[in-house]
């Protein structure tokens, strides 16, 4: 069976019909605007047009159709939560898609996209076959995570599993949007690496700037800047692995690619953690841009 996925984003929608789960050949794959500023039914508009661009392109109709998005699917509700596409807010999203395409819809957040898709497709079979347990990391301008467990996505009784970003870190994180003060995304998310290096240098650089002046060994802001990452990257990710012990450990976002996190990152986190030694495995993507509508196609 034809596996349909499609990756909602603030700026475009992607569609993609994989051939099957175990050979996940693209037999189509469309883009088009997600242009989230006309509103809710517009949205609605656009996903169905670009279905059925899928649908001409393969000479096929989906079955059923996993989808990521922004924000979350609150179970008890059935009303989206916590997306920065606002216009979804407060909408029964998967049911109105059912409506709109005659199809079961499955929704998940972008980060449980990332993770199923590197879990069963990307970086994981490689290394490990038989894992049965993966953490998936957003590192970039936010902080988010998804958790797959027996090639399955679990979203929990709210609709909040994986979402160690907004775990409590440290006060000197500050205020975090969400409202709370030191979650984890205010101290290791890309605008807060930034935010602290300004601070502390009174300089205003980019975070790939950052990172390439502490690696040269040129500007001690910057090394602290790093420094520091690592120290609250090690505390942050060792409470996730002392809940839920996954096999393995996928970074994405623009942060996870610091090569320092795969060797003090996970030294630190060692010291944190409720073990002699760390057998937990740390991978970079495999999957680039793809793993969000693979992710999605996944779903079910």
């Amino acid at each position: 069976m034809a596996l349909w996925g499609i990756d909602l984003g603030g700026t475009k929608i992607e569609g993609v019909v994989l051939e099957s789960r175990e050979n996940p050949t693209p037999l189509a794959r469309q883009r088009i605007p997600t242009e989230a500023g006309l509103g809710y039914e517009h949205i609605l508009g656009q996903i169905a047009q670009l279905v059925d661009m899928l649908v001409q392109e393969t000479g096929q109709k989906p079955e059923r159709i996993g989808l990521g998005h922004p924000g979350t699917l609150d179970p008890n509700t059935g009303a989206v939560k916590n997306a920065n596409t606002t216009a979804l807010i407060g909408k029964p999203f998967d049911k109105d898609l059912e409506k709109r395409l005659g199809v079961p819809v499955r929704l998940a957040n972008d980060a449980n996209c990332f993770a199923v898709a590197e879990a069963l497709l990307g970086a994981v079979p490689e290394v490990l076959p038989n894992a049965e347990v993966v953490f998936g990391v957003i590192l970039g301008t936010g902080v988010g995570g998804g958790l797959v467990v027996r090639q399955k996505v679990i979203n929990g009784r709210q609709g909040i599993a994986g979402e160690w970003g907004h775990n409590f870190l440290d006060e000197s994180g500050g205020p975090c949007y969400c409202g709370k003060t030191g979650c984890v995304e205010t101290l290791i998310s890309g605008p807060a690496l930034e935010k602290f290096y300004t601070q502390k240098s009174g300089q205003r650089l980019p975070l790939r700037d950052i990172v390439a002046r502490a690696e040269a060994g040129s500007d001690p802001v910057a090394r602290e800047t790093m420094d520091r990452l690592m120290h609250f990257f090690g505390k942050a990710i060792a409470v996730v692995i002392n809940i839920v012990d996954p096999d393995a450990i996928v970074l994405g976002g623009g942060v996870g690619n610091i090569d320092r996190l795969y060797t003090d990152g996970v030294a630190e986190a060692r010291m944190h953690l409720f073990n002699t030694r760390i057998d937990t495995v740390f991978l970079k993507p495999k999957l680039g841009d793809s793993a969000g509508v693979f992710g999605a196609a996944l779903l079910f």
